[in-house]
C-alpha cells in the first residue's frame, strides 16, 4: 500500500485535513484565553475552561482506538472535523449577559466537544502514518516527523490567528468565521479522500485498547509527565503572566498585548513544530539502530529537565517583572520549545515502533490517552500553581514533572533489548 499513489495521496488528504483542524484548534485555545482574562476571570477560572476538553480527550482516545478499528480510520477523522464544526458554531451562541457559573460551565461544554474532535482527528492521522509511511531507510521517522511537526507549525499560526480576529473582528465573528472555514474544508475532504486506509474489522473488542506492552506503557507515562511540564506554563502562568507586564488595561493596550502575546505563543509553537519535523536529521535517525534511538529519549528527558528549573530559579529571585527578566523568560521557553520538540518526536516515532500493525489504532489511542492526561494535569496545576506561588511555582513544578517523565523513559527497552531479558 505504501508504494502506490494512493497510499501518499491518503497521507497528504489526512495531513491536510490535520492541518485545517489544528489551525482552529490553536486560535480557539487563544481566543477562549484572552477572551475570557479580559472579562475577569481568575487563573483558576481560566484552567476549569480547558479542563473537560483534557478530560474529553483522555475517554475520546481510548474509544477511538476501538471505533477505528472497527469502522476503519476515515470515520473518525470525518467526525473529528464535523465535531470542531459544532462547537464553534456553538460557541458563537455565548451570552455576554450569563452569569460567571453559567458561563464557564457552557464553555467548558464546548471545550470538551472540542477535546473530542481534537483526538479523534490526532489519532485518526497518527495512526495513518504507521500504515502509510515506507518501512525503510527511516521512512517512518521522517513521515512521523513531518506531519507531527507541520502540525505544530501551523498550530502556533493558529495561535497568532487568534489573537489577531480576537482583535479586529471580536469573539463572535472570528468563531463563525472558522466554522465556515473548516466545514468547507470536510466537505472537500469528503469528496476528495482517495483510498488507502484500512476500512476496519469486525471483531475488533474494546478490551483491546488497554496495552500488554511493557513499552507502550512505559512511554505512555513518559507522555503524561513530558506533556504536564510543557502544559502547567502553557495554558494559563505564561500568557496571563505576560499580559500583567505588556498591558496597560486600556484597550489600546490590551490589543497591542493580545498580538504580542499571540505572536509569542505562535513563534513558540512554530519553532516546536520546526525541530520536531527535522528531528529525524538532527538525531541521524537513518543510521541509528532502535537501541540507540531508545537511549536518546532517556538522554534528551533529563537534557530538558534543566531548563524550567533554571527558569523558576530566576523568577524566584527576581523582585519583580523587568526587562532582563522577560527576556530571559522568551530565551529559556524558546530553548525548552526546541528540546521538547526532540523529546515528543522521539516519543512519536517510538510509539509506532512498538505497536504492530493490527494494533495500531489501539495502542496508539492509548498512548493519546496518556497524552491528554498529562495535558489534563498540566492544565489543572496551571491555573493552581499560578494562583497559589506565581509563575516561579509553574516553572518549578514543570521541572519536576519532566524529571519524572526522564525516569519513566528509561525504563523503555528496545526490541532487541527485551528479547535478551526473555
Amino acid at each position: 500500500m505504501t508504494n502506490t499513489p494512493n497510499g501518499l495521496a491518503a497521507y497528504v488528504a489526512v495531513t491536510a485535513a490535520y492541518w485545517a483542524f489544528m489551525l482552529t484548534d490553536g486560535a480557539l485555545r487563544m481566543l477562549v484565553l484572552l477572551h475570557f482574562h479580559t472579562l475577569g476571570f481568575s487563573p483558576v477560572q481560566l484552567a476549569y475552561l480547558f479542563v473537560l476538553y483534557e478530560i474529553a480527550g483522555m475517554v475520546t482516545n481510548l474509544s477511538a482506538g476501538w471505533i477505528a478499528a472497527r469502522f476503519g480510520l476515515t470515520s473518525t477523522l470525518y467526525a473529528g472535523l464535523g465535531v470542531q464544526v459544532f462547537a464553534l458554531l456553538a460557541l458563537s451562541r455565548l451570552d455576554p449577559g450569563w452569569t460567571v457559573g453559567a458561563s464557564v460551565v457552557f464553555v467548558m461544554l464546548v471545550q470538551g466537544a472540542s477535546g473530542v474532535a481534537k483526538d479523534l482527528a490526532k489519532m485518526s492521522s497518527k495512526s495513518a502514518v504507521k500504515l502509510l509511511a515506507p518501512k525503510e531507510d527511516g521512512g517512518l521517522f521522517r513521515w512521523v516527523a513531518v506531519l507531527t511537526g507541520s502540525k505544530n507549525a501551523v498550530k502556533g499560526f493558529g495561535f497568532l490567528l487568534g489573537a489577531a480576529l480576537l482583535a479586529t473582528a471580536g469573539f463572535v465573528w472570528s468563531v463563525l468565521a472558522m466554522a465556515l472555514i473548516l466545514g468547507l474544508i470536510l466537505v472537500a475532504v469528503l469528496v476528495a479522500m482517495p483510498p488507502g486506509l484500512p476500512k476496519g474489522r469486525k471483531g475488533a473488542k474494546f478490551s483491546e485498547v488497554f496495552s500488554k506492552s511493557r513499552n507502550v506503557n512505559w512511554l505512555s507515562a513518559a507522555r503524561v509527565f513530558l506533556f504536564g511540564a510543557r502544559d502547567v506554563w502553557f495554558v494559563v502562568g505564561i500568557p496571563i503572566y505576560f499580559y500583567a507586564v505588556l498591558s496597560d488595561g486600556s484597550e489600546t493596550g490590551n490589543r497591542a498585548a493580545f498580538f504580542m502575546i499571540g505572536t509569542f505563543m505562535a513563534g513558540w509553537i512554530i519553532l516546536y513544530g520546526f525541530v520536531q519535523a527535522n528531528a529525524p536529521r538532527l538525531l541521524r535517525a537513518r543510521s541509528r539502530p532502535e537501541a540507540e534511538l531508545v537511549q536518546a529519549a532517556r538522554g534528551w528527558g533529563w537534557a530538558l529537565t534543566v531548563v524550567p528549573a533554571a527558569m523558576a530559579v530566576a523568577v524566584a529571585l527576581s523582585p519583580g517583572p523587568a526587562l532582563w527578566l522577560t527576556a530571559t523568560l522568551v530565551g529559556g521557553l524558546l530553548v525548552f520549545g526546541a528540546i521538547f520538540a526532540v523529546n515528543s518526536s522521539l516519543h512519536s516515532y517510538l510509539i509506532l515502533t512498538f505497536t504492530r500493525d493490527e494494533r495500531v489504532t489501539m495502542d496508539v489511542g492509548f498512548y493519546y490517552m496518556a497524552n491528554a492526561g498529562g495535558r489534563l494535569i498540566g492544565t489543572v496545576l496551571s491555573g493552581l500553581t499560578y494562583q497559589l506561588g506565581g509563575l516561579a511555582l509553574c516553572l518549578g513544578t514543570a521541572a519536576a514533572m519532566v524529571a519524572f517523565g526522564a525516569l519513566a523513559s528509561g525504563q523503555l527497552r528496545a526490541e532487541e533489548e527485551q528479547d535478551i531479558l526473555t
